[in-house]
């Protein structure tokens, strides 16, 4: 049997790829030499950067963001991020945006954000907050990143200082249970129970010996009796992670059934302070009612 060879590659081809490699050394090498100063075109792939690069970067500096940014749904930040394209958090719509930063998260776009770091470009990841100090410290770490400190300093003040005037001490604490789709709940060592703890209730995942997320059957949940039980919002179709938050049971207990406003509950921003601050308000009017 006679093998075929592949044909030469032609002179045209060959220059045409040493164009596109030199171009991405190019970027690579211009970001690279970026480090040192205040990035002048970053790229956001991820909802939770989108929004603290929303609120304390320089007008321009944040090009792009990522498509959840622009969902009311997922992001407390959408309105004001639908005046920038969204990008689909790969590699090749990255490197065509020219970036001297890419912000991501831990668990973002892991290929691209691997072809990214090969190619030379910065990226600086976040870990998803799991309390309210873990939003100071994003707030502050984005403004250093951005060569925006004092921008952070004022919105840091500003945290701080509202989440002081939210701060209760209340004599009784109403046993809450956030029920999440799929039966997850979550306890003490997640953002929902940093914000449940800080709005003065008494989280039920704690009681079950549940520090992060975990499952709570139905029937749990009905036999634990809680005074308050918080699920999200339904999606606008029908979904069978979220078709449970809407059994008769849950409407028959005599407990409270609050919808939450989820996207203040997602990000360390200081959105977070509107969930407490929504809590704090249900909380006065269990107190009011009992």
């Amino acid at each position: 049997m006679r093998h075929r060879t592949a044909p030469p590659i032609s002179g045209s081809v060959r220059v045409s790829r040493a164009i596109t490699l030199a171009a991405a050394l190019l970027c690579a090498g211009a970001a690279a030499a970026a480090d040192d100063a205040a990035p002048g075109r970053v790229v956001s792939l991820n909802v939770c950067t989108d929004q603290l690069a929303l609120l304390i970067g320089a007008p321009g500096q944040l090009i792009s963001v990522s498509r959840l940014a622009h969902d009311p749904r997922s992001s407390a930040m959408a309105e004001e991020a639908r005046a920038l394209p969204a990008n689909g958090a790969s590699a090749e719509e990255v490197v065509l945006l020219r970036p001297d930063l890419v912000l991501a998260g831990n668990y973002t776009a892991r290929a691209a954000t691997q072809m990214l770091e090969q190619l030379g470009y910065r990226v600086e990841r976040f870990a998803p907050a799991r309390s309210l100090e873990d939003a100071r410290q994003n707030i502050l770490r984005m403004g250093a990143l951005l060569g925006r400190e004092d921008r952070a300093a004022e919105v840091l003040a500003d945290f701080d200082a509202r989440r002081a005037a939210l701060r209760e001490t209340p004599e009784r604490k109403p046993r809450v249970a956030y029920y999440m789709p799929f039966n997850e709940t979550a306890g003490a060592q997640t953002l929902t129970g940093d914000i449940l703890n800080a709005a003065g209730m008494a989280n039920l995942a704690d009681e079950k010996g549940m520090a992060f997320r975990g499952r709570l059957p139905l029937e749990g949940l009905l036999l634990a009796e809680p005074d308050l039980i918080l699920v999200s919002r339904p999606y606008d179709s029908p979904a069978q992670a979220t078709s449970l938050l809407q059994h008769p049971a849950l409407q028959a207990t005599g407990a409270l059934h609050q919808v939450v406003d989820s996207p203040n509950w997602i990000c360390g921003t200081p959105a977070l302070l509107d969930a407490v601050a929504a809590m704090r308000d249900l909380r006065h009017d269990w107190e009011a009612a009992q």
